[in-house]
């Protein structure tokens, strides 16, 4: 295959993406299909001559969609949407093309700068004051980032140098609510499992401030070191939010670095009533939020702001004589700002985005799927032996059979299978509860109006 080649093949692409989008309605959100149906029809070996590339591409045209779990489906409201608005998946096509490898500004210096302009204006969309941050693939990495710097800020940044291994016990604080990235941040960063202290919240899924006072002031008693506070702002479970300014306030007293983890909710923030539920965010030393969730940006987009990069430059960066740029000491070099030394061009897809869409056009999808997800709540209340387990909370929440876990379980399986929705599951206080999201860039109304009426044919 060569250029010739790909400016054909690249205009049928196009119109099967736009087919495909236009029939998605038509498809089962999740394919009913066993762990191995798809690898069973594959190959054992790579080919050793080169096919045609008209032979993969009815390969692919047979094979791949209907074994594939649509997150494009506008009845997707399982998982946090991962969301591809077409003015993204077009700058992700223009990015593919040039193929940039942008790790410093030498290597790609539109990449760089553009990036440093996306992140102010969403900073300045979403009422932060910070104007200065990063882009990242995923909010895993952002929150890892931020609590290596914890960990380094806390240990005078000798843990880059010498190591963990005569180091006190450190100790990082988070709510029970908050996703299981502060976890693995947790064991990935040398703190440990253990050490990751878990403070409880109140009903409405909140950290307890005084409890959070009292395990720092517990644990440095004991000849620990706390290095950090993580705070949760939407929930991957059930959407709770802590209030954040009590959180910040605690560890700027205590002189710890904080990390807002608004990385579903954060999107919302567009919007200027909802920022009540992350007001104390502004005073963060980190706030990451992933605009390919609710903003329409293509996976992977994940943006932290940072008050202060020096910290974190000064853990993440590393700079030898084949990665300087020449007579430029100053100049900014993102691959020093986080974990991978490579980068793809991220910021063109928030560029078109931003541009395409507008706040105000972004801001309206994101007030419709609240106000859809608070009717669609509303429709399943209604239903006999249906219960909500948790409110709304922006656009997500939970509900229950009145009978018991094993038959909401059970009600969600019949769901699943049926395909029209997709719907997955948590636990809330011990209960089994089926968690509902609203979301997905291009569903309507309508669309989120088909989850009573699946749930309500499917009852028992």
């Amino acid at each position: 295959m060569n250029h010739e080649d790909l400016r054909y093949w690249s205009k049928r692409a196009a119109d099967w993406a736009a087919d495909y989008h236009a029939s998605l309605r038509d498809r089962p959100v999740r394919p009913n299909i066993a762990p191995g149906d798809f690898a069973k029809a594959l190959p054992e070996l790579a080919p050793e001559a080169g096919e045609p590339i008209q032979t993969i591409w009815d390969d692919f045209i047979h094979l791949v969609p209907g074994a594939m779990t649509h997150w494009q489906h506008p009845r997707f409201f399982a998982y946090f949407p991962a969301n591809a608005a077409p003015a993204s998946m077009l700058a992700e096509q223009l990015a593919n093309a040039m193929a940039a490898q942008a790790m410093l500004w030498q290597t790609s210096p539109a990449a760089t700068e553009m990036e440093v302009v996306v992140v102010r204006w969403l900073a300045t969309a979403l009422g932060l004051p910070h104007t200065r941050g990063v882009i990242h693939d995923s909010a895993t990495t952002a929150t890892l980032s931020a609590v290596l710097t914890m960990r380094e800020r806390a240990l005078g940044w000798e843990g880059l140098s010498k190591g963990l291994s005569g180091a006190p016990c450190l100790r990082l604080y988070t709510s029970d609510q908050t996703h299981s990235s502060v976890d693995k941040a947790a064991r990935l960063t040398g703190i440990g499992q253990e050490n990751l202290v878990k403070i409880a919240t109140d009903a409405s899924g909140a950290m307890h401030a005084d409890a959070l006072s009292a395990a720092i002031a517990a644990d440095r008693a004991a000849g620990m070191l706390p290095i950090g506070v993580v705070a949760c702002a939407g929930g991957t479970s059930v959407g709770a939010f802590d209030r954040i300014g009590e959180v910040v306030a605690i560890a700027r007293a205590e002189g710890l670095m904080s990390h807002v983890d608004a990385a579903w909710a954060g999107s919302a923030m567009i919007c200027p009533e909802f920022r009540a539920l992350w007001a104390g965010a502004e005073a963060a030393d980190s706030v990451v939020m992933n605009p390919h969730k609710w903003l329409g940006a293509q996976f992977d987009c994940s943006v932290q702001f940072l008050a202060d990069p020096g910290p974190q430059i000064r853990t993440l960066g590393l700079r030898p004589a084949y990665l300087e740029t020449p007579g430029q000491e100053e100049i900014t070099n993102f691959n020093e700002w986080t974990v991978p030394l490579g980068r793809r061009f991220r910021a063109l897809k928030l560029w078109f985005l931003l541009r395409a869409y507008g706040l105000e056009g972004l801001r309206t999808r994101i007030r419709n799927h609240v106000t859809w997800a608070e009717e669609a709540a509303a429709d399943l209340a209604a239903l006999p032996g249906v219960e909500i387990v948790t409110p709304p909370s922006l656009s997500l929440f939970s509900f229950a059979l009145a009978s018991g876990d094993g038959a909401t379980e059970a009600l969600l399986a019949r769901i699943n299978t049926d395909g029209r929705i997709y719907l997955t599951q948590t636990r809330h206080e011990g209960r089994y509860a089926i968690r509902v999201q609203v979301g997905q860039f291009d569903c309507t109304a309508e669309d989120v109006r088909m989850i009573a009426t699946v749930v309500s044919e499917l009852l028992p």
